[in-house]
């Protein structure tokens, strides 16, 4: 397909090795570089996986994620390494795992823009085989909390106090506590963020539930 190099990820949530996949061919001072410094967890490309719906250029990243000083000088040195631009196609399982499929170019020029169609079903083919030779199986049931709960976690997502949550409700502020100390529990988490967090991933909220109502226009 004109491309110069290719990598395949496939990382299953909560579990290490052998569970997740990582198949690639990129220069080997690369690789060095990214698995010494363990600079998969600050990757710009990751984060705009997790935000993209079909593949993207690495020059679009900045469209899906802000770019800071580091991810600059992280995709920098991909530049010096072989990685002059890459097209990345991702998939994002909310509550199993994430993965991508990016084809690399290793010199100055263009994507072969007449091989991306080809390049997002070769990606989405090879991210689907991933997932059925990484051993996928059903998602174990997670917490479930009841629909007062539910609401409380919501209203505390939208940045609304205890003593808001229980105006909106109509219930007292001591229940509002109790249903997200509850709530907490079921997730065996300590903090607000935590459970919102938690709550966001396993889709016990959404985050048009949270955008819209801040953002109604």
């Amino acid at each position: 397909m004109n491309f110069d190099h290719f990598a395949l990820a496939y990382d299953r949530r909560g579990l290490s090795e052998p569970g997740n996949l990582l198949v690639h061919n990129y220069p080997e001072s690369w690789a060095t570089v990214y698995k010494g410094f363990d600079l998969s967890k600050a990757d710009p490309v990751r984060r705009a996986g997790e935000r993209a719906l079909t593949g993207f250029s690495w020059q679009q990243i900045e469209h899906y994620v802000p770019l800071t000083a580091a991810d600059r000088q992280m995709l920098s040195v991909g530049r010096e390494n072989g990685l002059a631009d890459g097209y990345t196609v991702p998939r994002h399982l909310v509550g199993e795992a994430s993965g991508s499929c990016t084809f690399v170019i290793s010199q100055d020029r263009d994507l072969p823009q007449h091989f991306l169609h080809t390049a997002e079903i070769v990606g989405a083919t090879a991210l689907a085989t991933a997932r059925r030779i990484s051993g996928a199986k059903q998602v174990e049931p997670r917490p479930v909390l009841s629909e007062r709960q539910r609401e409380c976690v919501l209203w505390s997502a939208r940045g609304k106090t205890a003593g808001e949550i229980a105006a909106i409700l109509g219930i007292s502020e001591e229940t509002v506590v109790q249903h997200l100390k509850n709530a907490r529990e079921r997730y065996d988490v300590h903090g607000r963020q935590m459970l919102i967090l938690c709550a966001l991933f396993d889709g016990l909220i959404g985050f048009s539930d949270i955008f819209d109502w801040w953002n109604p226009n």
